[in-house]
């Protein structure tokens, strides 16, 4: 039997005017979780296109249960055994799970070779027993969250049998406990045999889940280390070829007066008399849980929606905020955390994008495509956005670059207060260093930040100020070197709150 279930070696992939990957080594052992990570533009997605079938490699071999094989298409790689699980599963809304679970091969009776119904509603109803998943195989995929439909991934993976499971950035729209339920299915999986390659931006998931972690970086491989004999510091070094002392490098800003209060914010159902206030140069984070009401309170800010009750002053002057426009034209800012839906418009291009916040501002209101273009090349500059020139359409772009793409076009308005939502999800290392050192930058030039985060070591890192929020409502804050990940935690599910009517 060979030691290893899936082999690439010395791996090379070329587009016009780029190596994707030069070179590249890569080993699966059956029954161990490997984790993949690297930047973005770091040759990831490549690599599993090729061992998925999407791509043929140009020079480099794939051996395959100690053969070498050479997938046609992304059939051949599923009939061989390897099933890819994305970030963002591909569906039928209208098909029931069964039908999604068994499209393109479907389950015949042997003489009529028609679809056997009753045999794949049993091996689905099985299979979501397997994965803790209590819902009918009846159910319409339209009518499942989003961790629903990735266990419906992987029950798809399952009824073909696949021996190889690639998960691509699993976890970015899970809750922690939809986390913790997933990593206790993967951990299962590995246990009766499976091979899963786990690919993540959350270094602290590749340790609290992997047996090893390859790094690639640039489109080479750098190395595997087991993940018991390796830290997360030299992971990041790994990544991005130079130490990282600081992960999280928070200037001292001098804090100036208020400049923006927030008073008795309510909206029925979402959060309750919410006050807050931030003064010139500080950053202040918001934590809580998903559904805690963090964004629900930055749309109400913006003007996405109307709160039932509250006020907003900047600079002591209480304003009327009806809109986005209002807000806007007040100058408050807001990166939503959902980039594909709120922050861009995916057909246009880089510089469409970056400006279309700012229109207002060209001579005559009439575009000047080459201040357009000399606007647009300083934000990707500065925030480093991989791209082939400002003219590449968004849609074009990884998740993580998109988001900076999302980021430039309100750093273009020039405001005073920046609301942030989890601005840093789905970006790499260096690409989230360059975020807090912008986040420096505007702390300096006086402006208001609220940082909405669920990674916790970023909003205690970056934080002047910590307010935890819990079923919408306020109920912790801390200053800056008074929280830990332990206190904010215990605010976040209502810890304090409870041993208080305990006692």
């Amino acid at each position: 039997m060979a030691d290893y279930i899936l082999e690439l070696r010395n791996l090379t992939k070329r587009f016009p005017g780029v190596t994707a990957l030069n070179q590249v080594e890569f080993q699966l052992k059956p029954g161990e979780i490997h984790a993949l990570v690297g930047e973005n533009g770091a040759g990831k997605s490549t690599l599993i296109k090729i061992i998925t079938g999407v791509h043929q490699p140009d020079e480099g071999q794939i051996i395959l249960n100690g053969e070498p094989v050479s997938f046609a298409g992304p059939l051949n790689a599923q009939q061989a055994g390897i099933a890819a699980i994305y970030q963002d599963p591909t569906f039928f809304a209208d098909l029931s799970i069964t039908e999604n679970v068994f499209m393109g091969h479907p389950v015949l009776y042997p003489k009529s070779r028609r679809i056997n119904w009753p045999a794949m509603h049993k091996t689905t109803k099985k299979l979501l027993q397997d994965l803790q998943l209590d819902v009918s195989p009846d159910t319409q995929m339209r009518y499942l969250n989003v961790a629903e439909r990735q266990l419906v991934e992987i029950a798809k993976a399952l009824s073909i049998d696949s021996k190889i499971l690639i998960m691509d950035e699993p976890t970015s729209a899970l809750t922690i406990q939809e986390t913790e339920r997933l990593f206790s299915i993967i951990r299962k999986l590995r246990a009766d045999g499976a091979a899963v390659i786990f690919i993540s931006h959350r270094l602290e998931e590749v340790f609290d889940l992997a047996d090893r972690v390859t790094v690639l970086r640039d489109g080479k491989y750098i190395g595997t280390n087991n993940i018991n004999e390796v830290s997360v510091q030299k992971v990041i070094q790994m990544m991005v070829g130079r130490p990282m002392h600081e992960m999280y490098p928070k200037a001292a800003v001098e804090l100036g007066e208020e400049i923006f209060r927030v008073d008795g914010f309510t909206k029925h159902g979402e959060f309750s008399n919410v006050s807050l206030s931030l003064r010139k140069g500080e950053i202040l984070g918001i934590a809580g849980l998903v559904g805690a009401g963090r964004t629900e309170l930055a749309e109400a800010i913006f003007g996405i929606s109307r709160p039932d009750q509250g006020k907003i002053y900047l600079g002591g002057k209480e304003l009327a905020v009806r809109s986005p426009h209002d807000a806007l034209n007040c100058g408050i800012a807001y990166l939503p955390e959902d980039r594909q839906r709120c922050g861009l418009i995916v057909p246009m291009n880089v510089a469409s994008n970056i400006t279309i916040s700012i229109l207002d501002s060209f001579k005559y209101k009439i575009l000047n495509k080459a201040r357009e273009s000399d606007i647009a090349k300083r934000f990707v500059d500065q925030l480093y956005i991989r791209t082939s020139g400002v003219s590449q359409l968004v849609r074009n772009l990884s998740g993580g670059n998109q988001q900076k793409v999302v980021l430039a076009k309100w750093m273009a308005t020039n405001p005073h207060v920046l609301i942030l939502d989890e601005p840093t999800k789905g970006i790499d290392v260096q690409a989230k260093t360059a975020v807090y050192n912008l986040m420096n930058d505007l702390a300096a030039q006086g402006l208001g930040i609220i940082l909405i985060s669920s990674e916790l070591p970023e909003i205690i890192g970056m934080s002047d100020r910590i307010l935890v929020m819990h079923e919408g409502q306020i109920a912790a804050e801390f200053k800056r070197g008074e929280a830990t990940q332990e206190l904010i935690l215990q605010a976040a599910i209502g810890r304090k709150q409870l041993e208080a009517d305990v006692s």
